[in-house]
């Protein structure tokens, strides 16, 4: 007992000195990291503009995201991200006092408070299937002060109090077969009206009684030729849908409870021949907007059940929902962009002739066309009526207009990063920096006394302020020139909308932004979508730049689209697509004079198209085309196959044959797999060798080649607790891409996914959870060379007889021996990298995405396969810890600090050219950069080292030593007078 007591506090103490890096003083923060806070592209949006209290907009997002913004700044007054499956459906305003919340496909119903958005009630609704997902909420309907809500989802009707979230009463829809479509409570009624359809040629609507859901009445007609689409209401007794055909227009009313039905061709109507007609989901009173391939047409439904065509519009204007002025007056919005413009007007819904307002607003043209738009209204000061819009861009970013103007924007873009790479900045030219005197002596004076203050923490939390400010200013961390450390660099992000982002890694701001014309849709790619960025050229005298690969389509036998973009500039240099589709992209080990790399884009039909097209990569792709390999995982059919090149193909002279190498077939009925992982391309290895505390050499099995497979049993292939621990395995290989040799091999029972892992030098590290522990595991594995065993012999290598220099080659059958070893960790995990530094030198840390969104780093060592419960005293001067358990988490490992990054989908590591510093960027639907040190700034000054303190302790000691040898002459003066 009293021994392990003695293990456990030797534990903790190289514990507490393997993360004392990664504190940070007060005045710190801020200095070596940012974090920047999004919400994603808005969908929905409800104004709450009431005289008491703040003005804002609450919205929900498609990366699931409930915000309140201030309107007057665009700020986030409050926030949730919910997780990534619980999709929101819809929003609305309860009481003046809540935000309710509608998702999980009508599943979940959630209330928020309005001011601070903490949540008030939540209420599960279970479902008898799938099914739409409609919200209403009554303006002024009150039944014994339960103010309920109307909510439809999993073919359940129910009435649920906006107080405290209890269900009042449930109508199932499950026996009558009924798609309801619309939920519709006429003002002043205690009848809600469910309208929809039973088959694809039945209407129906229900008469509901809201105090306790009776059916009053049920009434039925049929529909001709089925129904395209949702149906839409144009008042409380007028409903409009188009056919199966889309050829004819159904107008439905309800006259005194019956149903009639009245049917117009599309081209009668809109007085033309026309395609692919639908009808948009605007909601205007008593008129709906029908669309085109070439125009949006203005429809009206007039009390005699006739239809009546107001106006015709360009395809590409938005319209926005009515907003009511006045008792039975509403009005809406219509956008549309000009060149570098976007024109703004308001029309009454009863009078659309003429513009209630008419605005032009100057618009960046890399933000795109306008995808949406929410309007609301405010009296002015002489009674008038004004109007603020809020646009959402193409590229995903947020505007507020009002009386012509930008209000203020939001790249909410950066919420959606789908892949990142880096860029040096350019080397900063001689005479261009000048030093500048800017303060007098007195102010220097002050500064660096302020900074021995907060050194010897004597500062007040003002003086804290000033200090950390003017750090920053003076840091030059936002100069747009290299630093001689590295951490200056342009952070290049790719987002979902295909908008490119040049980010500077000292403080976050936009050095650029580039909507690039191959990712926007057109006639030719009609649905892109953003893939990967890869570097394309990195000269030394001209400007690097990136790859952009996009698809037309979710098919992967969709065309692709390459750009080539500047990275300093952000200007599309080449395009090309539609071409072949793209797969995979296999980066080539090979430049050209030019200093482009070669790249082999991977069609689906396993052909392989070089890049660049030029005769000069031509020429060097085949002479090195026996040498290159690359591999391709079918995760549905659980087969691995290694392909390499045959033949030109017979059109393209840059297109060539696969041939399959060999094949890894995984049966479905045992194997399912659920995670791959190879190691970085340009990762860096100090050294083969790796000598342990008993003078013993193991040598790395260091293969660029190595891939890790994780399986499971097919009934563990759901999620944690969809198997038992008899029914669930978990099996882990180590294969070589270029033979499909299986290296290694391990079966984990009882054992099931999700599974993490990072492969880096001849280790991976990967976590999953175990069933039968009923915790989370994190298990390392890491593999050596055997076949170099021999070189251990001092003789042999003294004479010459070693083989240190034969290369090492996938050909040959490796004699491998692995290590393993299996600890406990507490926390669910998103994602894991491994830090990465300019020469591999620098220990490794583990950087680890957890559940709740925040990074925490665990030092390499911790997970050290040679771990034992008493270590040796070599090893222990070696560094190797004592055997426990479970991992330990730490708070002062946190590298995000008091941060989280929201919605976080990855981690990024860059090297520095500092050898002991690695930049680390995490995004997800929030962004933070920081600098870590996993081995302490061993070969620098840190950034906050205290010149003054060292310049007063230098003239403190040229005084003393003055002084010393003015009162040792005089002494020795003294006694010569004796």
């Amino acid at each position: 007992m009293a021994m392990a007591i003695k293990l456990s506090l030797l534990f903790l103490v190289f514990s507490c000195s393997l993360i004392s890096t990664l504190s940070l003083f007060e005045d710190q923060v801020g200095f070596m990291d940012w974090h920047q806070r999004y919400i994603g592209k808005v969908k929905h949006a409800v104004f709450h503009t009431q005289k008491a209290g703040r003005k804002r907009v609450v919205v929900s997002t498609e990366e699931n995201v409930i915000a309140s913004l201030d309107l007057r700044r665009g700020e986030i007054f409050w926030r949730h991200v919910l997780g990534s499956n619980d999709v929101i459906d819809k929003i609305d305003i309860a009481l003046g006092k809540y935000v309710i919340t509608l998702s999980s496909e009508g599943s979940i119903l959630r209330a928020w408070n309005l001011p601070d958005g903490q949540m008030v009630w939540e209420s599960f609704l279970s479902g008898s299937k799938s099914s739409k997902a409609l919200l209403t909420i009554p303006a002024n309907l009150k039944l014994d002060l339960d103010s309920p809500i109307f909510v439809y989802g999993g073919t359940c009707l129910y009435a649920i109090s906006s107080i405290d979230g209890e269900i009042l009463w449930k109508k199932d829809f499950i026996d009558e077969g009924i798609d309801v479509h619309q939920l519709i409570l006429p003002e002043g009624s205690n009848v809600i009206h469910a309208v929809g359809v039973s088959d694809p040629s039945e209407f129906n609507t229900y008469e509901i009684d809201v105090k306790n859901g009776g059916v009053l009445k049920h009434s039925t007609e049929s529909f001709p030729g089925g129904i395209f689409g949702n149906i839409l209401p144009v008042s409380s007794d007028k409903y409009v849908a188009l056919d199966a055909t889309r050829s004819m227009l159904t107008l439905i009313s309800t006259t005194d409870g019956e149903l009639n039905l009245e049917q117009t061709h599309v081209s009668d109507v809109i007085n033309e021949l026309s395609s692919n007609p639908i009808i948009l989901p605007s909601k205007l009173s008593g008129i709906f907007s029908l669309t085109t391939d070439t125009f949006i047409a203005f429809i009206k439904a007039t009390h005699e059940s006739k239809f009546e065509l107001m106006e015709k519009v360009d395809k590409r204007v938005v319209v926005s929902d009515a907003v009511t002025l006045s008792e039975g007056e509403q009005a809406f919005a219509l956008v549309q962009h000009g060149d570098s413009k976007i024109h703004l007007s308001v029309r009454l819904v009863h009078d659309m002739s003429s513009n209630h307002l008419k605005e032009t607003v100057k618009m960046d043209h890399e933000r795109g066309f306008v995808h949406k738009i929410f309007i609301n209204n405010y009296v002015r000061t002489d009674r008038s009526h004004g109007f603020r819009a809020l646009i959402v861009m193409e590229d995903h970013s947020l505007l507020l207009l009002q009386q012509g103007e930008i209000v203020w924007s939001r790249d909410d873009g950066l919420a959606s990063v789908v892949d990142v790479t880096t860029a040096e900045l350019p080397v900063e030219k001689i005479g261009v920096s000048v030093a500048k005197v800017e303060d007098s002596l007195f102010e220097w004076l002050k500064g660096h006394m302020l900074k021995l203050k907060g050194t010897l923490m004597l500062a007040t939390p003002d003086e804290i302020a000033t200090i950390q400010k003017t750090r920053l200013q003076s840091s030059g961390k936002s100069k747009m020139t290299r630093d001689h450390n590295g951490f200056r660099k342009l952070l290049i992000v790719l987002t979902k909308s295909g908008k490119l982002f040049a980010l500077h890694s000292g403080d976050g701001h936009i050095v650029w932004s580039a909507l690039l014309e191959s990712l926007r849709q057109s006639h030719q790619c009609p649905n892109p979508k953003s893939l990967k960025l890869h570097p394309w050229q990195t000269p030394l005298d001209t400007n690097p730049s990136v790859l952009v690969i996009g698809r037309c389509g979710l098919p992967l036998s969709s065309p692709s689209t390459l750009s080539v973009v500047d990275a300093y500039t952000g200007k599309e240099a080449v395009h090309a697509g539609p071409t072949h589709s793209t797969v995979q992209a296999v980066p080539l080990p090979f430049t050209d004079s030019r200093e482009q790399q070669l790249y082999l884009l991977i069609d689906d039909e396993k052909r392989a198209h070089l890049y660049p097209r030029s005769s000069e990569a031509l020429e060097i792709f085949e002479r090195e085309s026996r040498n290159v390999y690359w591999y391709d995982v079918e995760t549905e059919a659980g087969i691995l196959r290694g392909f390499g090149v045959e033949t030109r193909c017979d059109v393209d002279e840059y297109c060539f044959y696969s041939r399959t190498l060999w094949s890894v077939v995984f049966p479905t009925e045992s194997e399912k797999i659920i995670a791959t992982v190879s190691r970085k391309g340009n990762e860096v290895v100090h050294t083969q060798a790796k000598v342990s505390a008993d003078e013993d050499v193991k040598y790395k099995y260091i293969s660029k080649n190595l891939v890790f497979v994780a399986t499971v049993s097919p009934k563990a292939s759901g999620p944690i607790g969809s198997a038992t621990p008899d029914e669930a395995v978990m099996v882990v290989h180590l294969l070589d891409t270029v033979t499909g040799r299986i290296l290694h091999r391990m079966t984990h029972l009882g054992s099931q996914g999700p599974v993490h892992a990072v492969l880096s030098e001849n280790w991976v590290v990967y976590h999953y959870f175990n069933l039968r522990a009923h915790r989370y595991e994190m298990s390392v594995i890491e593999i050596y060379d055997e076949s170099r065993a021999e070189n251990k012999d001092v003789l042999k290598l003294i004479v010459g007889k070693h083989n240190l220099t034969t290369p090492v080659s996938s050909y040959s059958r490796p004699e491998v021996s692995t290590k393993s070893q299996s600890y406990f960790f507490t926390h669910s995990v998103k994602a894991i990298s491994v830090t990465s530094t300019a020469k591999g030198i620098t220990s490794k840390h583990l950087l680890i995405a957890t559940i709740g969104d925040q990074v925490l780093a665990i030092d390499k060592r911790f997970v050290d396969p040679r771990r034992s419960l008493n270590p040796t005293q070599a090893e222990k001067e070696e560094g190797l810890l004592p055997l426990t358990d479970t991992l330990p988490i730490i708070p002062q490992s946190y590298v995000t600090h008091a941060f989280k990054v929201e919605g976080i989908r990855g981690i990024e590591t860059i090297p520095a050219k500092l050898e002991s510093t690695t930049l680390v960027f995490a995004y997800g639907v929030d962004l933070f950069y920081t600098r870590l040190a996993p081995s302490r700034t061993y070969d620098s000054l840190t950034e906050d080292f205290n010149y003054a303190l060292l310049l007063l302790t230098m003239v403190a000691l040229v005084v003393a030593i003055f002084v010393t040898w003015v009162l040792s002459e005089r002494k020795d003066l003294q006694e010569k007078w004796r």
